[in-house]
């Protein structure tokens, strides 16, 4: 359907951990190779929410009871049903981005386009595409810049979101009005 990965541009790691042969933190910080990933049941719908039993429940009563925990792997959860569950909650309507993908245009092949997405961001060849800038009139007669996401950006980001947000609610949980 589209190009996925590929890049003009030569990649010049940094660090170890921006090699692709390399499997993220675990490698760099001497921890080994994880074992697999953790099975994650996320209920159907939009919006999982905070209560929706999963993989990340251990991971938000720990956030909850050691306020100075750290989390030095989670990549592990972005797993296929997590992306599956963003791209669900995007808006079938919203613009595209600067790769031209629809909602509709992913959704048509979306099990297998969701396996190798999660594939790339696992061994780390994903890249995040340029945002495209879109103006809008205002009232006033200036011009609002806009910035349009990539349509696998806005799946990636809802999902790693997700994923933080189970760190980050017990810190915020009461200060937020409903």
């Amino acid at each position: 359907m589209h190009d996925h990965g590929k890049s003009d541009s030569p990649i010049v790691p940094a660090s170890p951990s921006n090699k692709p042969a390399l499997a993220g933190a675990e490698v760099v910080e001497g921890r080994g190779l994880p074992e697999g990933n953790a099975a994650s049941k996320t209920r159907p719908g939009r919006s999982a929410g905070h209560d929706a039993p999963n993989a990340l429940d251990r991971v938000r009563r720990i956030a909850e009871k050691d306020k100075d925990a750290r989390f030095t792997a989670l990549l592990h959860h972005v797993d296929v049903d997590r992306l599956r569950v963003a791209y669900r909650a995007l808006r079938p309507r919203a613009a595209a981005g600067v790769d031209g993908v629809t909602w509709l245009d992913y959704g048509s092949d979306l099990e297998a386009n969701l396996r190798d997405l999660h594939a790339r961001v696992h061994r780390g060849s994903y890249r995040a595409k340029p945002v495209r800038r879109a103006y809008i009139p205002k009232r006033d007669g200036r011009l609002r810049p806009l910035g349009v996401a990539a349509l696998e950006d806005k799946i990636v980001q809802r999902a790693v979101v997700e994923v933080l947000n189970s760190i980050y609610e017990a810190d915020f949980a009461g200060f937020s009005a409903e």
